[in-house]
């Protein structure tokens, strides 16, 4: 049997892997790439709402997908094995970006999309994979743990990207927009190669469902999630905080994707929009850690309202941004909770859920997260395209991080991880060796 702390780091690292695409990709220079030089030949408030809407409809689709496979992950003990399916998706779409040139932003839309349907799609079974690696009382402390280390690693691979686009003779490129195509590459590659240790370290849990008469996965997935939907209320607490997570991580997610756009809009410089995206990563990494300890001290959910309470601040400050100096101090109040935010939110929801459902219920909490990524950059997009900027779209955020909030304070922690070990009863076992596949 593997050790659990070598476990614990093939778990961390897939965070390290791909969250090069969410700070290169996502958030930093794709954004800026896509307003530049893919959408050249519009205008840059047209470009941002077209932004927005290629991350509606790569959220739509992952939303209604997300369910149904969590759901034959869980039956057919397969959840390392989606995970795999789906990097290599989003591993592919990553290295397409690097072929996209001046005017192609419909192209630049299509592979973002298969990118991000890869990227968000595996992180259903990564984070179902939680439960089976750390006991509960530890699941604050390791989620918190992948958050930074995906922090570092995302952050290292953007400042070598920053420096292909700044320096690109370095690199023995042509210009900046190489670099940045080049940089898209890299991603694709990172991704890759750090994922490995995850599927040699981490071993899949057993289905604890019997699957006796070879009944079709798919049909199970459809059972269990309408069986899911019918005894919801026996979770009632998990199900009260999907709803606050959809409110509030619809803010935090608008945030991540449109906060360089929107940056390129107003006409602040590349340098600086990736630079103050590259200290996000390194600024978060102990403030991510912090927020474990945090949640330790006043409580996983006192953690988070406070997490909620700067993000309003930060959607206020976005309404009133003018020039660099300004995105600085908002990236750095976004740093000091967007991971920590995040994580406990992830390991919150863990102790709120039966853990022989694992994949099944993150899958909710995916749709969840998935669907709060679909009206966010919508509204974002639509409010742009009729004003011709985008501020407005920026405040509007706010009634996210309210209402978000508003229903959280409602959630009984202590009795929701009552109710989630009385109805599990196999959960105080599932480290023992029975409870997993050997390699």
């Amino acid at each position: 049997m593997k050790s659990e702390k070598r476990t614990i780091l093939g778990w961390t690292l897939y965070d390290w892997a791909n969250s090069a695409f969410a700070t290169t990709i996502m958030a930093a220079v794709l954004p800026s790439y896509y307003s530049r030089v893919a959408a050249a030949n519009i205008t840059p408030s047209l470009a941002s709402s077209f932004w927005g809407y290629t991350n509606t409809i790569a959220m739509l689709i992952i939303a209604l997908s997300a369910p149904i496979l969590g759901a034959i992950a869980d039956y057919k003990s397969a959840k390392k094995k989606f995970l795999g399916y789906f990097a290599a998706l989003g591993i592919i779409g990553t290295a397409l970006l690097a072929t996209i040139k001046s005017g192609e932003w419909m192209l630049a839309s299509l592979f973002y999309i298969i990118g991000r349907i890869g990227f968000a799609s595996a992180n259903i079974f990564y984070d179902s994979l939680l439960p089976h690696i750390a006991p509960p009382e530890k699941r604050d402390q390791v989620s918190t743990l992948g958050f930074a280390t995906g922090y570092l690693g995302g952050g290292l691979l953007l400042a070598i990207n920053l420096g292909m686009i700044s320096f690109p003779h370095l690199f023995l490129l042509h210009n900046a927009e190489a670099g940045a195509r080049y940089s898209f590459l890299t991603v694709a590659v990172w991704w890759a190669l750090f994922s490995i240790p995850l599927f040699l370290w981490v071993s899949e849990p057993l289905s604890s469902f019997n699957k006796t008469g070879q009944i079709n996965p798919i049909i199970v997935g459809y059972r269990r999630i309408k069986d899911t939907i019918t005894h919801i209320r026996k979770y009632r607490h998990a199900a009260r905080f999907l709803l606050a997570f959809w409110f509030y991580n619809d803010g935090i997610g608008t945030i991540i994707v449109m906060a360089v756009i929107f940056g390129v809009e107003i006409g602040i410089g590349q340098n600086h929009l990736i630079g103050a995206i590259l200290a996000v990563q390194f600024i978060g990494i102990p403030f991510s850690i912090a927020f474990g300890y945090l949640a330790k001290r006043i409580g996983t959910k006192q953690s988070i309202l406070l997490g909620l309470g700067v993000y309003f601040g930060i959607a206020v400050g976005g309404y009133f941004l003018q020039n660099a100096l300004h995105f600085w101090i908002l990236a750095f109040a976004v740093a000091s909770v967007q991971g920590g935010t995040q994580a406990l939110s992830r390991s919150l929801y863990s102790n709120l859920i039966p853990a022989s459902r694992s994949a099944e219920f993150f899958g909710f909490y995916d749709i969840s997260q998935k669907f709060s990524g679909i009206f966010g950059p919508a509204i974002f997009g639509m409010v742009s395209q009729l004003t011709g900027n985008s501020r407005l779209g920026i405040a509007a955020l706010i009634i996210f991080f309210i209402a978000g909030g508003a229903i959280l304070i409602g959630v009984d922690v202590k009795e929701g991880k009552k109710i989630a070990i009385e109805s599990d009863p196999k959960r105080q076992n599932r480290f023992s060796n029975d409870n997993r596949i050997p390699k």
